[in-house]
Order: C-alpha cells, then structure tokens, then sequence
C-alpha cells in the first residue's frame, strides 16, 4: 500500500481504534477534447496516479465526523441536518450525504478521514475525487445498492446545487469508469462511453503548471458558451435538426459563414474540428500510433489558442519550449483556459531532462519556475481494503 493511504488508514485507528474501509478516488486528465463537452461532444479523459484516499466506519452515534489529514482540520455535522460549511472543504462532502438523502437512502452516522497527493489547483479535479469518492465509500458502506451511473449523477450534482459550481459530468463519470491502461471516449450527450488502450508503459503524462491563477477563465467560458450558443441559432437557421454543435458538419458551418459573426465562425470551426481530433486520437490509440496521437494534442492547443482564443503568454510559452524538449511527442493547454496547466505526452527516459529544459525557458520567458507533476494511467475509484 502507497505511503498516503498507510497513513490515512493510520489516522483513522488511531482516532476510533478500528480498521477502516478504505477507497482509494483518483484524479484525472483530459488528453483531448477542451470545451466540447457543453457543446455535447467527445472528450478523451483517464484517471491517473494522484488520489484522495478515504478511511471510512460506521459511527454509532448517529453523527458524521469528517477529518481532513492533510489540512488537519475536522468537521462535525448530523445527516439529517446539513448546512453549508465556512471552512469550505466540507461542503463536498456534505453535498454528497445531503444527495444521497434526496434519492430517499437513508445514511446513518459515519467517520472519514480522508487524506490526499492530487495538486490542488492543478487542473486535475480533486473535487470530482472528493465527491465521487465519498459517494462510493459510502454505498460500499452502508449498502445503498446505487450503480455506477447514480454515483456519477449524484457526486457532479453535488457539486453544482451545493458547492455551486456548474461543471460538467466528464470528471465525475472517469473517476468511477476509468480503467488502468486505458482512456476513456465520452459522449456527452448520450454518456456513452468506450475505451481504447494506452499501453506504451515508457510514456509518462506530465502536467506544467503556470502557476497562473485563472482570473478570466470564469467569464471568459460563459462568453464561450454564449457563442457556440449563437452559432447553434445561426446554423439552425440553414439546417433546423441541429441542436447543438455536435450535428453541425464543416459544411453547414461553410454554407452560415455570411450570416454568422466571424468570431463565432472561429469558435464553432474550433470545437467541430477538436470532435474530429478526438475521433481520429481514439484510432490512433487502436493502432498504437502514439506519434500522431501526439500531433492530434498539438493541434488541439493550436485551435484553443487561435480559433478558441482561451490560451495565454504562459501556456503558450510552456507548450513552445515543450515542442524544443527531446522525448515529447504531444503538448497543449488543458483546461477552461488563461492559467493552469499544460499537458504534455513525455519518454520517461527524457523526462528529468524535459523538467529541466521547460523549466529554465519558462523562467527566463515568464519569470517564475512552473510546477511538474509526472503520472501514470490508473483505474477508477476503488476499494483497497475491506
């Protein structure tokens, strides 16, 4: 067993004196496929290497005790009387009782300790690990008999009703279905899903992190959003089947360019070429070719910085000094945008030397060292210990 989760199993007897269940709730990436989910496209998400761990038992009393390990703060509240929390964290977690109760479930008291090396901020959705995470322990727990589907519905709406934060289902949905070796195809709209094989064991997921807080992602998205929206109003003018940009073709899109404002033109080529390149990622993963798979990741960011416009100076140069690096075959932004990380498809054997080049280039350009974290391909959340 890894070190973190020895040592939340640890905290966790030596609080209650008993042994705990113990869930191990991944973070994710997403290797291709940026902002096509609010458009009901494709996004090619896995699970990595960097997790949340989570001791739970039963508590008698009827109350729930939640200790967060690393932030050594804890949390008292009773299910049946959930209220949103000032410290923060807690509102994840207590989201997801106060949506379980909602499916009529009763949950009794309970003790979790949780503990965790995801990055915070780093784009890997520690908070989808948290609330998918929770909701699985929980029904493993108390035998609440909900499938995989309902943990992944109940842990995203936790967090847009109570944590308030309107994200959309990938991250949720590849914390519970992913599998090692594997990335998963979503389909946004229908949320059905494929997997194809990643199984070049010497290749590393790095992620670069600006380092950058994402002060325009927020605004800059919902502008975004509002202009696919536009898009989708133009197109169905031409062609009324279409719903959303996931039924346009390049050639619909053509036939509207007179009628449609030129940046919204830009935003909607964007998002229907990177549906394709998702498409054309997953054959490439079927035949093992991870050279173009790669060049896939590169266009990607090129129509995020130039089509989409949500790139920045610091992506940008991060992505530039990869593309210098010996062993990358892929590199691009991830994410909403103007901020957090790159994500860069590295040979383990050149990684150390890539750390180094990108970082002293991205020190000199930018003026500040990024963040590295380096990881592997994993399975969803899962029990480790019973």
């Amino acid at each position: 067993m890894i070190e973190t989760a020895s040592r939340v199993a640890e905290a966790y007897r030596r609080l209650f004196g008993e042994d705990p269940l113990l869930v191990r709730s991944p973070g994710r990436v997403n290797l291709i496929g940026e902002h096509t989910d609010y458009n009901e496209g494709f996004v090619l998400p896995a699970a990595v290497d960097k997790a949340v761990y989570f001791s739970l038992g039963r508590a008698a009393e009827g109350d729930c005790y939640l200790q967060a390990e690393d932030l050594r703060s804890s949390y008292v509240f009773h299910p049946e009387r959930i209220e949103r929390a000032d410290l923060g964290w807690p509102n994840y977690l207590t989201g997801v009782v106060l949506e379980i109760r909602k499916t009529g479930r009763r949950i009794p008291g309970f003790r979790c300790v949780f503990g965790g090396d995801i990055p915070i901020g780093a784009g890997l959705s520690s908070s989808a690990a948290l609330e998918a995470g929770l909701a699985f322990g929980l029904n493993r727990l108390f035998g609440l008999g909900l499938n995989a589907l309902e943990i992944v519905k109940l842990a995203q709406k936790a967090e847009n009703e109570f944590v308030g934060v309107r994200c959309g289902i990938m991250d949720q949905f590849v914390n519970i279905f992913a599998r090692p070796r594997a990335v998963l195809k979503l389909d946004c709209r229908s949320l059905t899903h494929t997997y194809h094989p990643f199984e070049r064991d010497e290749l590393r997921i790095v992620l670069c992190d600006t380092k950058i807080k994402r002060a325009l992602a927020s605004s800059e998205y919902n502008i975004r959003r509002a202009q696919c929206e536009e898009g989708v109003r133009v197109l169905r003018q031409h062609a009324p089947g279409v719903r959303s940009l996931r039924d346009a073709t390049p050639e619909m899109l053509e036939a509207c360019r007179r009628d449609m404002d030129p940046v919204v033109h830009r935003r909607c080529a964007y998002v229907l070429k990177e549906n394709e390149r998702v498409e054309q990622a997953c054959r490439d993963l079927e035949g093992g070719d991870f050279v173009s798979f790669g060049r896939r990741m590169d266009a990607s960011h090129d129509g995020l910085r130039d089509e989409y416009e949500v790139s920045c100076r610091e992506l940008d140069i991060l992505v530039e000094a990869a593309h210098r690096a010996p062993g990358v075959l892929g590199a691009r932004m991830m994410g909403a945008g103007f901020g957090g990380c790159t994500i860069n498809l590295v040979e383990e054997r050149a990684v150390e030397e890539f750390r180094s080049r990108v970082g002293e280039e991205y020190l000199s350009r930018a003026g500040r060292e990024p963040e590295f974290h380096v990881g592997l391909l994993s399975a969803g959340t899962e029990v480790l210990r019973c």
